[in-house]
């Protein structure tokens, strides 16, 4: 494996019996399998040849190899003017394989158990079994629990019984005029979460979710932001390009603007969630619901494209990966409004919003200027309550014009 990336026999044999050389093909096949191109391999190959002489001149083994070695060795590098871009991740993705196998132990992982720590996973676990909050909503919960903690008790020790309706009060004060109205509302739900757990677990006397002031909320007071049909025609042919990443970038638009799939949505599809005979789609939903939508041509066509021709081979089962190794999934639904934003800017569109839910938000305003119900579109979106579609309806203008009455021109005539 080593002879078909290095050049010269005397460089291959002095690895293979080096620190690292028991341990370099598995790890080179490991590379190659991620999709690393072969001058990466070459070159961390070299790194590896470099570290293993550099832990031979301290007198170290490969049992001492942990993250200061590593760090000190990329620090003497750098001081030496030969710290090259990608040398730290490679180093330390080399470190992980050499774990992951058994070949170095890993360091003692010590769970923490402070009180902060051990009331989070108290309240997550609860979000989470009880509750059944998505992950990334419990993230969001938490960062604004912890905050008021720390603010109240700082260095003292962490006792909730003694929170009061003032301090729930002052932490409002500071901090829900500093975001939007939503990250307020988001704040206030978090809060009114926390104290309900904290008194139906029995940590406080009362229970303080009263206590939180209600935000003022206007139901429906926003109009959803959209594309007009045609810049959404504009930004899908924005994607029709030559190249992998374009034929990867149309099939998710075509499935943004066609199906009206979140951003989460997309990046969670699996290869064996297409059931090509049947012309379906599997859609992992909010709050763990699976939904089964039918597959229109076009967005057919765009993934059996990027799948066939496309893209790059490798392990993972999710149906979009990256297009740089290591071939993965993508890590977080910002990579998908990502894509979104430069396909509208390659279309020349320029507004304000530029997220990959406008999408969604236009399939949605498309089908009612075509004669489509609220009901209908409450169904292609897949909500659950019908409540959440009724802001569709403030986009009806000829609907909404037709409610309105005439103007008087004289008195008692219209």
């Amino acid at each position: 494996m080593l002879k078909n990336f290095l050049p010269g026999r005397a460089v291959v044999e002095r690895l293979r019996a080096g620190l690292f050389g028991p341990h370099l093909d598995s790890f080179v096949a490991g590379l190659c399998e991620l999709g690393y191109t072969s001058s990466t391999v070459r070159a961390r190959l070299r790194l590896l040849d470099h570290l293993g002489r550099w832990l031979g001149r301290q007198s170290l083994g490969l049992a001492d190899l942990q993250e200061q070695l590593v760090n000190r060795f990329l620090e003497e590098r750098r001081h030496k003017g030969r710290l090259k871009k990608g040398d730290a991740r490679a180093a330390r993705h080399f470190l992980e394989y050499l774990r992951e196998t058994d070949a170095v132990p890993s360091p003692e992982l010590v769970a923490d158990e402070s009180p902060l720590a051990t009331l989070r996973r108290q309240y997550e676990n609860h979000l989470e079994k009880e509750r059944g909050l998505a992950a990334v909503t419990i993230t969001s919960y938490w960062r604004f629990i912890r905050r008021l903690l720390i603010e109240r008790f700082g260095d003292a020790p962490l006792r909730v019984q003694e929170l009061t309706p003032d301090d729930v009060s002052n932490y409002l004060l500071r901090h829900a005029r500093s975001g939007s109205p939503k990250v307020a509302r988001l704040m206030v739900t978090a809060l009114r979460s926390f104290f309900r757990f904290l008194f139906l677990h029995g940590q406080t006397e009362s229970d303080l979710a009263g206590a939180v002031p209600t935000v003022p909320e206007w139901r429906l007071a926003e109009l959803p932001k959209y594309l007009a049909s045609e810049e959404v025609e504009r930004v899908v042919r924005a994607c029709e390009r030559d190249g992998s990443v374009a034929r990867r970038d149309r099939a998710i638009i075509l499935l943004l603007a066609r199906l009206g799939l979140r951003a989460s949505e997309v990046i969670d599809l699996e290869i064996d969630d297409v059931d090509w005979r049947a012309g379906e789609l599997k859609v992992r939903g909010k709050g763990g619901h699976h939904d089964c939508l039918p597959l229109p041509v076009d967005v057919g066509a765009a993934m059996a494209s990027y799948l066939r021709h496309h893209r790059p081979p490798c392990t993972t089962r999710r149906l979009f990966v990256r297009t740089k190794a290591p071939y993965r999934g993508f890590a977080n639904p910002s990579s998908i409004s990502t894509i979104v934003r430069r396909a509208m800017n390659r279309a020349g569109l320029h507004p304000d919003f530029k997220g990959a839910h406008v999408l969604r938000h236009s399939l949605a305003t498309g089908m009612l200027r075509s004669g489509a119900s609220l009901n209908e579109i409450g169904e292609v979106l897949r909500h659950r309550s019908p409540s959440t579609t009724e802001i569709y309806a403030k986009v009806d203008v000829q609907g909404l014009r037709s409610l309105a009455l005439p103007w008087p021109t004289k008195g008692g005539q219209q």
